[in-house]
């Protein structure tokens, strides 16, 4: 499937998330069928529970193999041939056998069956067929049996079967009804009907479909207390409606929407006036959706819901409540940070367009419609770090020029003209990690780009703008201007720390790393979460502490295999991870799979807590990744990592006019990367957080990726204007110099942006606490490959060059 043909839904506030997917996946198709009765069937599926019987007794014995059926004696699968059985065999052939003598009126209760009740009657002992309980004789009407919602996919494989052996009709076809039936306390059980419809056409299409609706309404029943829709059909529609009732009369027609019955009525007379209604024991929302359905029309095809993340009310509340927190307490931390290293008046200027920025943002995301989510908010925040980064750039050069000996009104326009370059490249980079990232995340990362290029353009607009407007208006009134304070003031002067000469010895503390990176990933590999290989995610939170061996261990009895159980957060919040069913689609699928869930997890919530309470209150969140969109996401991430760092090389070329450059800018992105993905494996399992690899992560790396990127180039651009201004130095002290003179500005983007990321690191609550552990150890390493193996590379490999010409010179 293309990505043209997916589209994304997102909707705040949405409490029935089962409400939703029925109306995403439905597609109105609206069929009026006619029906086998009961009756006629009844010998049919007898015989269809047989051949399972005998089916399942054969491959059983081609299991086990010749020798353990020679050694032992087989458990036999057919009743004993006592005078009881006899009579029930025979009753069987004149079709009054009862099965209720052995399987009670729940299918369901393992309690009511002898233990090999299912391998006597695979098919009769979970679909409970339509008959008295007394005589065995089959009910009027199209409903042939009654089932378990567990059980419906078994069923639907052993009546296919069936119809394979041609024990049916050629014209039957059975559909389950879409609600459940309801117990004596008037509440939905988990007991579905299934019905026979009869298909006459020989393209199998329906007597009578949707299209002849014309208007459909909610409408309600005073004298039930029951919703139905009321249809109104037009010419055709009423003139094919006549002749199915009249033809019909005293059997039942099944109106089915999207292959489920929603009601089986009895038709008592001809219905000539084109106007009829489907009841099935509604809710007023059910009826209104479904009426909604049949204004809206049929889709050509269905919906598959592929991926799917639902946030719960409560964990969505505490994850926008961390997010906001982190959120000011890092701009808090940022504001006061450059006013004690640059100045009160200079620190509050830089306060004044990190505050611009901030309501520039805002107004940009609010003006596209865009939704409020926890990787936005780390957008931001990560943006307030980063576009720090401009003010420093420019204060910085001011501080030189003024150190030069320039008045502050000259060094103020020297500083911010010298600036523009190194701003220009750094930001340029990063915004190409930006559009690479809206153009291959989804959802939530597209979310996180979209932040980060509008705080990247409009951090660009306050540093460079709005910061000059006001020292201008300063500068007028002859304010004094200071930009630096008594702990910045003398701090990284007169540094002279030998990079080149000391490159070697941190080569050898890179391959180290490296090593150890690369085995660890060899070894132990990565967590892949579901985004990479499809599956389910849950968050459930308990009243109390849980052990995640139990959960793990009751769950298993479920789903046939223990899922994945670790903590998430507090000690009585888990998240629950299976594969279980990651094939199927369709919105049975995932409420069977709810309800298994809910049965593994009775143990742990308490007596008191139903079906209906566990999803409201204990489910947190839910995240389903089809197997199609975890190839997909692979795919993208592989494609987004290549052009990030292909675009970063054609660029630094570009601008530096030397290969070289390019090749120590990627050597030193390969190096962060291998590093942070190596961190990730060597610490999985160990820490008490995710470190799942999914799209967050990518997010991450492409961050990182973009920093590094932005610190590099600052040194690059400098050594670029040194080597102009000092062309006979010798190019190891140009090297050198260049690095030492950026020190001060390599200190204070990265000191901020460590500042901001541990403040969501430590509030920004477990949701994001793997996805700022990447970013926090790739900003650490890649300032240091930006200083200590980015530019050493740089020049190692323009040695070489000049000394293999040298050589080739001289012969």
């Amino acid at each position: 499937m293309e990505t043209k043909d997916r589209i994304l839904v997102d909707l705040p506030g949405v409490k029935n998330r089962d409400r939703v997917r029925k109306l995403l996946q439905g597609t109105a198709n609206l069929e009026f069928w006619e029906t086998f009765d009961n009756a006629d069937l009844i010998q049919n599926l007898y015989a269809a529970d047989k051949m399972v019987r005998e089916y399942l007794s054969t491959e059983k014995q081609l299991k086990e193999g010749a020798e353990t059926v020679a050694a032992t004696e087989p458990e036999t699968t057919e009743p004993a041939e006592t005078a009881e059985t006899a009579g029930k065999e025979e009753k069987e052939k004149s079709g009054e056998l009862s099965l209720l003598d052995q399987i009670q009126s729940d299918t369901t209760s393992a309690d009511s069956m002898p233990s090999n009740i299912e391998s006597v009657y695979p098919l009769l002992s979970i679909l409970n067929p339509s008959q008295d309980r007394e005589t065995g004789k089959p009910y009027p009407g199209a409903i042939i049996g009654r089932a378990h919602f567990k059980d419906t996919v078994k069923i639907n494989r052993y009546l296919l079967m069936a119809k394979e052996h041609q024990l049916f009709p050629r014209e039957v076809r059975f559909m389950w009804a879409a609600l459940p039936i309801t117990g004596q306390d008037k509440k939905p059980t988990d007991i579905f009907e299934l019905y026979a419809i009869k298909v006459r056409s020989r393209d199998g299409k329906a007597p009578l479909d949707g299209d002849v609706i014309v208007s459909a309404s909610q409408e309600f029943d005073d004298m039930n207390g029951t919703a139905y829709v009321r249809m109104t059909m037009n010419a055709e529609g009423t003139r094919k409606w006549a002749h199915i009732t009249k033809e019909n009369v005293q059997k039942v027609v099944c109106v089915v929407l999207d292959s489920r019955v929603y009601s089986g009525p009895v038709v008592q007379t001809e219905i000539t006036g084109g106007t009829s209604q489907i009841s099935g024991n509604f809710s007023v929302n059910e009826a209104q959706d479904l009426a909604n359905l049949l204004k809206s029309g049929k889709l050509p095809a269905p919906a598959t819901i592929i991926q799917e993340s639902v946030v719960g009310p409560s964990l969505g509340h505490k994850a926008v409540t961390d997010g906001l927190s982190s959120f000011l307490i890092a701009f808090l931390v940022v504001l006061l940070y450059m006013v004690l290293y640059y100045s009160r008046r200079a620190g509050l200027i830089a306060d004044i367009a990190l505050l611009a920025n901030m309501f520039f943002i805002a107004g940009v995301l609010a003006s596209i419609g865009a939704s409020l989510t926890l990787p936005g908010i780390a957008g931001i925040v990560l943006t307030i770090g980063m576009s720090v980064d401009a003010n420093v750039l420019i204060y910085e050069r001011i501080r030189e020029e003024m150190a030069a000996g320039k008045g502050v009104r000259l060094a103020v326009t020297d500083g911010y003209k010298n600036a523009y370059s190194a701003i220009i490249d750094a930001n340029v980079t990063t915004l190409i990690t930006g559009i690479i990232l809206y153009i291959f995340g989804t959802g939530p990362i597209k979310g996180f780009a979209t932040t980060l290029i509008i705080g990247i353009c409009t951090s660009l607009f306050s540093a460079i703008f709005i910061t000059r407007l006001i020292f201008e208006r300063y500068l007028n009134r002859n304010k004094a201007m200071t930009f630096d304070t008594s702990v910045s003031r003398n701090a990284f002067k007169n540094v002279q720390i030998k990079f080149i000469e000391r490159s070697r010895t941190f080569y050898v503390i890179s391959g180290l790393i490296l090593l150890v990176s690369v085995g660890s990933l060899f070894v132990r590999g990565l967590d892949p979460g579901v985004d990479f290989t499809g599956g389910r995610n849950f968050i459930i939170k308990f009243d109390q502490a849980v052990s995640t061996d139990a959960i793990a261990k009751s769950l298993e009895s479920q789903f046939g295999k223990a899922p994945q159980v670790i903590l998430f957060g507090d000690d009585n919040q888990v998240r629950i991870t299976t594969r279980y069913k990651v094939d199927e689609e369709g919105s049975e699928v995932d409420d069977q799979i709810q309800h298994m869930l809910y049965d593994g997890l009775k143990p742990f919530l308490g007596t008191n807590v139903d079906y209906t309470s566990f999803t409201e209150n204990n489910w947190q969140s839910n995240q389903k990744v089809g197997p199609t969109i975890a190839d997909d996401i692979k795919r993208q991430a592989g494609v987004a990592i290549t052009i990030a760092l292909v675009f970063m090389f054609f660029y630094i070329l570009l601008r530096f006019r030397n290969w070289q450059y390019g090749l120590g800018a990627i050597a030193a992105l390969i190096h962060d990367t291998l590093i942070v993905l190596g961190s990730f494996s060597l610490l999985y399992g160990l820490l008490p957080f995710s470190l799942e690899i999914d799209q967050a992560f990518i997010a991450a790396i492409l961050t990182v990726v973009g920093y590094s990127i932005n610190d590099t180039v600052i040194i690059f651009d400098r050594l670029r204007e040194y080597i102009a201004l000092y062309p006979k130095r010798d190019r190891k002290e140009i090297m050198n110099l260049a690095m030492n003179s950026t020190l001060s500005r390599t200190f204070s983007t990265s000191f901020s942006t460590i500042i901001v990321l541990l403040a969501i690191f430590i509030f920004g609550g477990e949701v994001i606490r793997g996805f700022v552990f990447a970013l926090l150890i790739g900003i650490v390493v890649g300032t240091y490959s930006s200083v200590f193996i980015a530019t050493p590379l740089v020049y190692d490999t323009i040695q070489r060059i000049e000394k293999r010409k040298a050589a080739k010179a001289k012969k």
